[in-house]
Formats: C-alpha cells, sequence, structure tokens
C-alpha cells in the first residue's frame, strides 16, 4: 500500500462507502491515518445505582425491570423503561428510537453507559449506549477513540478503516532524521500516527500527540520562512501618498481615534510608501476599531487610482462589512461592491464586470474574491479579515490577483496573541497592535458560576429579553456525545424553550449546518427576529449584533481563556450594558481559578499572556479548546513550548547550523 492510494483500495470501501469518507475530507490513505479523533472515551468500571452523582457518565450492569413504553410529542418519540440492580432502580430514556421496544423486555441483563440524570429522586440515564457485560469489560479503562462523522459513517467502519490502512503502510517515510528526533524527543512518525488513533495509555498519547503537533507547527513555520524570504525583495509596485480624503474620513467619526488606532494607520502609510509591498498585520482585541484603521487603508489606494479587495471568513460578515463600509464611503464617490457565493449567477457576473473594468473601487468578499473567474484591473491592497481562518494560501491568492504585480497585504485578526507567539506565528508580516479600547464602550459585566446559577440565569436572560435586548448560549457540543464532555446546542434549546414557554424566539446555530442554514439564522438575528441564539463555538466569528447583551457560556471549563474572550466579544458592541454569564461545571478549583482571570478583566493581551502561563497539557482528552491559525491538532497556548521548539529547529536546518537542545531556546 502506499498513502497516496484511494480509500477505496481498502477491504469493504466500495463506491458508497468511500462517498461517506469524502463527506469528511477523505479520499487517501494518508487523509485517512491523519484523520485524528476529536476526543477519546476511557470507559469506567461498571458500579451500583446506589453509588451514582447527577452529572457523571456511568456504567451501570442491569435488569430491564418493567414493559417499554412509546409516547409521542412534538414529532417525537420517547421509550421508556425502568431498569435496577440489587442496590435500586433507574428510569432509561431513547429519543427517537421507537423500534428499541421490542429490544427491551423484562429480565433483559445489559450494561447501560450514559450521562446520569436526576429528576427529584430518581435518577436516570438519556440515550446510553448498551453493551454485552464482558464486551464492555473489554473497554473498561481503555481509551477508545471518537471520530468526526458525517451520517451513515459509523464509528466502526472508520475504526475498521484506520486499522486496515496501518497493517498496509508498514513503513511510512519520516523525515526528521533519527538523530534529530532523539535531541528533540519525538517518537518515530509512524508510531505516532498509530498511537494517535489507538494510544495503549495516556503516556503514549501525549508522546504521540508531540510529534504530530511538532510536525504541524514545523510545516507552518517553513511556509512562513519561504514567505518572509520572498517578500524582503518584493518591491513596492503601488506607491501610495496620503490624501486628504482619507482625513477627512477621520474627522468625521462620531469620535476620536484611540492612540492605537492612529498609530496603526500612521505604520500602514509610511509602509505603502515605502520601496517595498507592505506585509502588515493588525492585531487587535474585541472591539479596538479594527475595521476603521482597514477602511482608512482602503481608502487611501482609492483616491491613489486603484482598487482594494477585504476578504471576510463568511458571507454574513462579509455582507456586514458591506454595509458599514458602503454607508462611511457615501460621501466619498467610492463605489463598493459585494461578491459572495449567496449572489445569483446574473448578479456574480455584474460585480466581475465592474472589478474588472475598475468601476468597483472597493470588492468586500469571501474566497469567491479568489477565484479564476474575478480579474482585477488595478488591485493595489488586498486585506483579509480574520487571516488564520483563511490560512496563508488563501492570502497569498487574493494577493496575487493582478498582472504579476504584487499588493499591499494588510491582515486583520481579533486574536490577541503574546508578542513573542506573533513574531512566530506572523513570520512574514509586520505587526502593529492595537490595545485600547474606544472610549464609548462600556466594560462588560462578567459572572463565573457554577451549575445551580443556571436557574437565575435563565431568568436574568428573559428580563433582558423583555426589555428588548438579545442573548447568546453557547454549547461545546452540537448534539450528545459518548465523551459526556458539555452541553450540547440541540437538548439545550429544547430545555430552554420548556423552561421560557414560548415567551423567547430561540434560534440554534452549529458547524454541521449548511452555510446558507447558518447565513439565515444569523440574518434572523442580527434583524432581531431571534431572541436567544444557542450555538456552538461557530459564533466566534460572527455578525455584530449590537442589540445582543447577555451571553450565557456553558463548561466553560472546557475552552482556553482566549476563545471564552474571542466568544464575549460577540456582546458589548453596542451602547447597552453587557454581561458575560461563565458556567463552570467541574467542580475543581484548579479550573475556577483560571476562569477567575476572565472575571478581573476584558483585556484581550493580558488574557493572552495568562493563557499561555495558565495552559499546560490540561486536559488533553477535552473538547479542542483553540483553533488559531487553522491547526489540527495543535493549540498555540497549550502547545507554545512545542511551538517554541519547532520554530528553533526550522532556523537551525535552514539556516544550515547544528542544532541545539530545545530546552535552550530563548525568545
Amino acid at each position: 500500500m502506499d498513502l497516496r492510494d484511494d480509500i477505496s483500495s481498502l477491504r469493504g470501501i466500495g463506491e458508497k462507502s468511500a462517498a461517506l469518507f469524502h463527506k469528511v475530507g477523505v479520499f487517501s490513505l494518508n487523509d485517512l491515518i491523519r484523520y485524528f479523533p476529536s476526543s477519546y472515551i476511557r470507559f469506567p468500571e461498571i458500579k451500583k445505582t446506589c453509588e451514582l452523582r447527577p452529572g457523571e457518565k456511568a456504567a451501570l450492569l442491569l435488569n430491564v425491570l418493567t414493559e417499554a413504553k412509546v409516547s409521542y410529542a412534538k414529532g417525537m418519540s420517547l421509550i421508556s423503561f425502568m431498569a435496577g440492580d440489587d442496590t435500586g432502580s433507574v428510569r432509561i430514556t431513547y429519543f427517537n428510537m421507537p423500534y428499541l421496544k421490542k429490544t427491551f423486555k423484562p429480565g433483559l441483563e445489559r450494561v447501560f453507559y450514559g450521562t446520569v440524570k436526576c429528576s427529584g429522586q430518581l435518577y436516570g440515564l438519556s440515550q446510553p449506549k448498551l453493551y454485552r457485560t464482558e464486551e464492555y469489560r473489554d473497554l473498561a479503562n481503555k481509551l477508545t477513540p471518537v471520530y468526526p462523522l458525517t451520517k451513515g459513517l459509523t464509528e466502526k467502519t472508520l475504526t475498521k478503516a484506520v486499522r486496515q490502512a496501518f497493517e498496509g503502510l508498514k513503513e511510512i517515510e519520516d523525515d526528521i532524521p533519527e538523530d534529530d528526533r532523539a535531541e528533540l524527543g519525538l517518537a518515530p512518525l509512524r508510531d505516532s500516527l498509530f498511537s494517535m488513533h489507538f494510544p495503549a495509555d495516556t503516556g503514549q498519547y501525549i508522546e504521540a500527540r508531540k510529534r504530530v503537533v511538532f510536525d504541524e507547527f514545523r510545516s507552518f513555520l517553513i511556509s512562513m520562512r519561504r514567505l518572509r524570504s520572498e517578500k524582503k525583495s518584493t518591491v513596492n509596485d503601488f506607491p501610495m501618498i496620503e490624501v486628504s480624503e482619507a482625513k477627512r474620513l477621520i474627522e468625521s467619526l462620531p469620535y476620536r481615534l484611540t492612540g492605537a488606532q492612529q498609530r496603526a494607520c500612521d505604520d500602514i502609510i509610511r509602509d505603502m510608501g515605502s520601496s517595498h509591498a507592505m506585509n502588515r498585520l493588525i492585531e487587535g482585541d474585541v472591539g479596538s476599531g479594527k475595521t476603521i484603521v482597514a477602511l482608512y487603508a482602503m481608502l487611501t489606494v482609492v483616491k491613489n487610482g486603484y482598487q482594494a479587495a477585504l476578504m471576510a471568513p463568511t458571507e454574513v460578515l462579509a455582507a456586514q462589512h458591506m454595509k458599514k463600509i458602503s454607508s462611511l464611503m457615501k460621501d466619498h464617490d467610492v463605489n463598493c461592491v459585494l461578491l459572495t457565493g449567496a449572489l445569483s449567477e446574473k448578479q456574480k457576473k455584474e460585480v466581475r464586470r465592474e472589478i474588472a473594468d475598475g468601476s468597483a473601487d472597493i470588492i468586500i468578499g469571501t474566497h469567491a474574491l479568489i477565484t479564476d473567474l474575478v480579474e482585477y484591473k488595478d488591485l493595489a491592497l488586498a486585506v483579509t479579515d480574520e487571516q488564520h481562518r483563511f490560512g496563508v494560501r488563501q492570502r497569498e491568492e487574493l494577493s496575487l490577483r493582478y498582472d504579476g504585480k504584487t499588493p499591499h497585504v494588510l491582515v486583520i485578526s481579533a486574536t490577541p496573541i503574546p508578542r513573542t507567539l506573533a513574531i512566530i506565528l506572523y513570520g512574514d508580516l509586520d505587526i502593529s497592535v492595537m490595545n485600547e479600547r474606544p472610549a464609548k464602550r462600556l466594560e462588560i459585566k462578567n459572572a463565573l458560576v457554577d451549575k445551580g446559577y443556571r436557574q437565575k440565569a435563565y431568568k436574568f436572560i428573559l428580563k433582558e429579553v423583555q426589555k428588548g435586548s438579545q442573548a447568546y448560549v453557547i454549547c461545546p457540543l452540537v448534539e450528545p456525545s459518548e465523551s459526556g464532555r458539555g452541553e450540547n446546542v440541540l437538548e439545550y434549546a429544547e430545555s430552554l424553550n420548556e423552561i421560557w414557554g414560548g415567551r423567547v424566539r430561540t434560534g440554534i446555530l452549529h458547524g454541521r449546518m449548511k452555510n446558507s442554514e447558518k447565513n439565515e439564522v444569523m440574518n434572523l438575528f442580527a434583524a432581531g427576529e431571534i431572541d436567544v441564539l444557542v450555538s456552538t463555538t461557530v459564533v466566534e466569528v460572527g455578525v455584530d449584533v449590537p442589540n445582543a447583551t447577555v451571553m450565557l457560556i456553558e463548561n466553560a471549563e472546557n475552552f482556553g481563556l482566549s476563545q471564552l474572550h474571542q466568544l464575549r466579544g460577540r456582546i458589548g458592541r453596542g451602547d447597552k450594558q453587557s454581561y458575560c454569564i461563565f458556567v463552570d461545571t467541574s467542580g475543581e478549583e484548579s479550573h475556577s481559578k483560571r476562569l477567575e482571570v476572565l472575571k478581573k478583566t476584558n483585556d484581550g493581551f493580558e488574557i493572552a499572556s495568562e493563557d499561555l502561563k495558565l495552559r499546560g497539557p490540561g486536559d488533553i482528552f477535552g473538547i479542542r479548546q483553540s483553533g488559531e491559525l487553522g491547526f489540527a491538532v495543535g493549540d498555540i497556548y497549550t502547545d507554545a513550548d512545542i511551538l517554541k521548539m519547532a520554530s528553533g529547529y526550522v532556523n537551525k536546518r535552514e539556516d544550515g547550523e547544528s542544532f541545539e537542545n530545545p530546552e535552550k531556546i530563548v525568545l
């Protein structure tokens, strides 16, 4: 077998099965062995019903005591029955599985594994997994992988395919020499890839993950180094002079620029007037006013006689930029156009015509801006919003869309990263830091609570909605998970609807929805037609809804501080007082201490620094904490030491020097 072989080369993978693998991005054997689990389950030992605690994941050896009953409500079916052991009984429930009625006959003995819930004095398991006794005992205390799946693709099918692939791939070329691996403390590549899927224990997983993360960072840093080398010699094909229109734009604003905003504008003008093309990152906290700085740059370019393009990560955000920028440009004789996949073919054709003939001055859109169908007449500035969600390749594509000449590049990111890491991660860019908030913004009031506070929080949200405001509720999961690592959007939204009884218009949003569905939900929320949006972290890069004043974040202990801060940035964008409620369900002092940082400050740079100090390897089997720069496994905070080690290794190897022990690397 070869890494390049198609997934269909495996036994049992026919055309239909291959199509399911394609849906999750797996086409070759290389894709398959790098399609890592999203989490792992450590199945606990079987316990007695008298030992149960609400909220825990438990395995119970039970006998079915009563006939299973099926009921129907709101288009859903519910099957329930009682099961017990010699110390007590619990209620078992399953949703939308009426066919199980025939399975659960009184006297049947099985191991039930699931999350314990409590209603009054009665304990229960909802949607528990079912195992024969010996089958479960084989699983107990092993690390079992849990993969991201799609409808029709099962855990069993995926696991079987991965094992078969490794059986056929006896050798996998390792591009890090053995001597270097020894100095770095890295395991061989094939062993690490296998252990990412099937770790024998926690220690083996940690070693495997270290190698995979190192490779991920190393590849990224090599790309950055090459880009930096190329750009050092890039001449300025579009020299700019400062224009009065840009100054008038700033003067017309209903507020004064902060010192950080003004310094960023000065950096941009200096760069665009120099002998080399601008490649600058504007790294600013949420609400620090990065958009107006980008617009200052774009207006300068337009009034110098050229075009500027701004690429956003979502259609909703692109449309929002269009609305805001076109409004500010109406008095400056600037033609702004929007190009996204949501437009009709006729509309796209017309917009592309305006871009090609130069009548479009500022072009705003998504990746539609970098398709081969788009031809720019005079593109002199490429702006990318939230660059880490595009990746370097897409940013480069946008910056190379004009007849062999290189436009200026401006990246705006709302992810505050400690400067030592930013220098490594954005190695091809100069950096301007915007660490001041406009004076008119009210500080968000923060609360860190345990799950016992939920009912008070729901009443508070209801009160805010009745006053005319809106709210977000963030859950870490989309639907119930075997890992049991937190609340999920689908059940949580249903629970809130029952609590509020139709007094609140609730919407749901998560990453598994189609783009058109996500856009529709966000537009309804922005228009005020949804009062409370129950969502996963997909709202982290979202539409600006100034009317949203409350955010409740469930299972806050499962997220990194910087990601929690990014989520919090969705509120506090208007002139009303805003509130963020962090629910810590861990019951552990270490988690509470870490989350206290968010209570003390709304400064993203301070939080990022604390995040770096506080997050060690942490709960490695928890929900992924961050995804800065699109790394599949690596986390720039948790894995900061590996990032620095990879940076030192790349620098030494590329410079042709001998490698030094990573412990000696100082940044």
